[in-house]
Order: structure tokens, then C-alpha cells, then sequence
């Protein structure tokens, strides 16, 4: 008699003892491949997981493709950098890596920090390229900031050119989207630019190489850092970033904290926020496009510059709402960037449909001039000849 088993075991025993060799051998085969698979998830870190499934979701290619990597060396460009050769080794992914790192020139150890970044990628076994820049003679605050992002994406889309890529990575976090709808609230931005960055979007106009930011949408920056100590790997720090002449480290090191006594989830909850105003965006976006298209096709075309001027009485046939985001979008074609331009200047071109005389003029941040005349409104590097 067969003495009693444990755990109710001596069932599983039982079949085993009656079931054809064969069908053993499937099971024991199909076991271990299971085994296998577990063994192999095991061996990702949840850091890793959580960025597979956000680039699943972006539907980015998954092998045969070379992706460009923007790292600085601090935590979390390098956890970014670390992350993807986690799910190389794994497996997961199988494509090319470019380690890219632009020296701003700003810092007497920038020389440094280059190094330990083209150390970095070679431990790892991806390429690196870098590029040195000397912006140290550009005067200090917002306007510093703007140029290093400008010679950053410059230096960015050239790589990816050369090196024939279609995507850019970034290491962008919930707190770096979180400071960025803070400091577009505090300049009046309208409801595209509070929703924050994008997570994909065309590195340049007209390109196809896009920009991507894998971590925005779940990495905080305390995970990165964890997540490099996890590793084992160092990150560099950057004395800029307690520099509290910049805006953006006002609002990290003053704003956010004080909004974090009244929710203790602020980031996440702007992050939501903006999500949900990028919903709303888009659908307006739609609709100011077909009144731009409109306001176009029904000018007088007899303005005296070879940008297009837009009707007046067409403008005037949609709300507020859409005719700003209409004329923003016909500026920004214009110049190439919406830098500097605010609600305010918006506002103060929506006030030419509104007055009749002709003649009358808003004069944009860069130069260039918002001219009523004949029932156009018509934009131009000329300033008019009677100021608002």
C-alpha cells in the first residue's frame, strides 16, 4: 500500500505512472520552455519591462533599425541607455545603438563628462558620437537655455541623417513634463502648449526622423537614479541644475515642492492634465487647420510680401477658440518656430480682425509684423505705418 503523500501529490504521481512516454516527453518539453520563458522575464528588471511596454505602444521597431540616443551622463539618459542594452542582452530588442552626446562648452569638466560618456557607450557596445559646441559666452538664463535646446536638436538631427536613423531618443521623465506645463502656465500658454511635451513627434518640420520620449510617460526622476545604483553605474550630476537663475530650476526646486504639500501625486497629476488637454488640443487643431486652409483660399492674395495673408471676414466666422490656434499655426509656418510668442501677442493680432481701419499693425517677438489692409491680414518683416 502506497503510504500517503503530501500537498495531494500522489494524483500527479498516478498520471505520470499511466501516461504514454510520448506524451510525457511533450509535457516535459512544453514544461520546460516554460521554465525557460520564466527564467528569461526574471532577468529583466521592472525598469526595463515598463520601458518595453511603452515602446510596444509606440509601436517602435524592434530590430533591424538604428536608433540615435541623446545621453548626458546624468541619471536618466543613462538608465534610458542602460534599460535598452538590459532588453539587447534579453533579447527583446534587436536593434543598433548610437550613443549621441552634444559638450555645450558650458563647464570647465565638460571635456570630462564627454569622456565618460564615450566610456560608457563602449562598455556597452554601442557607437558614440559627440560633437563640442562653446556656448559659455551666451548670456546666462531663459535665453541660455533656448540656445543649448536649439544646438541640442541640431546636433541631434544631423546625427540621425548621417547615421540614416528614424528615431531619436530622449530621456525626458514625469517631472521634466511636469516643469515644462508649469513654465508654459506661468507664460499664459493656450491649451497645446499646457499639454505638455509630446511623447513622439517629428524631430524638425517636414522630417522624418522622429523624437522620442520613452520614459516621459512613467519614469520619475528618483527611479532612474535607482535604477542606475541597481546597476551598479554611476551618473554624472550637473551643478547648472541648482542654479536657480534658470526658471526651470526655480520651478523644480521652489514651485513643485510647495504644490507638493497640497497633492502629494502633483506630478502625476499634471501629466494627466496635460494629456487631457492634448486631446482637446487636437480635435481644435483640426479645426483651426480647415479655417486656416479657408481663410487662405478667400484672401485677396494683393498683399505686398510673398507670404500668404488670410481673410478677415473668414477668421471672423469661427470662435475665438479656433481663430487663435489658426493664426498661431500661420505664424509658426511663417517664421519656423513659435519661440517667444505668447497668448498676449495672439490676442493683440485677434484685435486687428476686430477693428475695420485698415493700416494698423502688431509688431511679433523676431521682427516680424501682423498688418491689417484691404480685409487681409497680412504678416511681413516690414513695420507699418500707424502702430496699434
Amino acid at each position: 500500500m502506497l503510504p500517503l503523500c503530501p500537498l495531494g501529490l500522489c494524483g500527479e504521481v498516478f498520471d505520470r505512472l499511466n501516461t504514454p512516454e510520448s506524451q510525457m516527453t511533450q509535457r516535459s518539453r512544453r514544461e520546460s520552455s516554460v521554465q525557460k520563458e520564466i527564467v528569461t522575464v526574471k532577468r529583466i528588471t521592472t525598469f526595463a519591462r515598463r520601458l518595453l511596454i511603452e515602446w510596444r505602444r509606440l509601436d517602435l521597431a524592434r530590430e533591424d533599425a538604428t536608433v540615435i540616443v541623446a545621453v548626458s551622463g546624468g541619471a536618466d539618459s543613462t538608465a534610458l541607455l542602460l534599460a535598452l542594452h538590459e532588453l539587447l542582452t534579453a533579447d527583446k530588442l534587436n536593434v543598433g545603438i548610437v550613443v549621441a552626446h552634444l559638450d555645450h562648452g558650458l563647464r570647465p569638466q565638460s571635456r570630462q563628462d564627454a569622456r565618460w560618456v564615450s566610456e560608457l557607450a563602449k562598455k556597452l557596445g554601442s557607437r558614440f558620437v559627440s560633437k563640442r559646441v562653446n556656448l559659455a559666452k551666451t548670456r546666462a538664463g531663459d535665453n541660455l537655455e533656448q540656445t543649448a535646446r536649439k544646438a541640442r536638436y541640431e546636433f541631434l538631427l544631423r546625427t540621425a541623417q548621417k547615421q540614416k536613423s528614424e528615431y531619436v531618443l530622449t530621456a525626458h521623465t514625469l517631472d521634466d513634463q511636469a516643469e515644462t506645463i508649469l513654465m508654459r502656465l506661468l507664460r499664459g500658454s493656450a491649451a497645446e502648449g499646457l499639454s505638455g511635451m509630446r511623447t513622439s513627434r517629428p524631430l524638425a518640420p517636414g522630417s522624418d526622423i522622429l523624437l522620442v520620449r520613452p520614459l516621459l510617460a512613467w519614469a520619475r526622476r528618483a527611479a532612474t537614479e535607482n535604477y542606475c545604483r541597481s546597476r551598479g553605474f554611476e551618473f554624472l550630476t550637473d551643478e547648472m541644475n541648482d542654479d536657480e537663475r534658470f526658471s526651470r530650476v526655480r520651478v523644480r526646486k521652489q514651485l513643485l515642492p510647495l504644490m507638493h504639500s497640497f497633492n502629494n501625486r502633483i506630478v502625476e497629476t499634471l501629466s494627466r492634465t496635460g494629456d487631457l488637454l492634448n486631446e482637446d488640443a487636437t480635435a481644435l487643431a483640426a479645426e483651426a487647420n480647415g479655417l486656416l486652409v479657408q481663410a487662405r483660399s478667400d484672401s485677396l492674395q494683393n498683399n505686398e510680401t510673398e507670404l500668404p495673408s488670410l481673410s478677415v471676414s473668414v477668421l471672423l466666422q469661427k470662435p475665438a477658440a479656433i481663430r487663435r490656434r489658426a493664426l498661431r499655426d500661420w505664424i509658426s509656418q511663417a517664421r519656423g518656430n513659435l519661440n517667444r510668442l505668447e497668448m498676449v501677442h495672439l490676442i493683440a493680432v485677434e484685435n486687428l480682425l476686430r477693428d475695420g481701419r485698415g493700416g494698423r499693425f502688431i509688431e511679433l517677438p523676431g521682427g516680424m509684423t501682423v498688418t491689417r489692409r484691404r480685409g487681409n491680414l497680412e504678416l511681413s518683416g516690414k513695420k507699418g505705418l500707424k502702430k496699434r
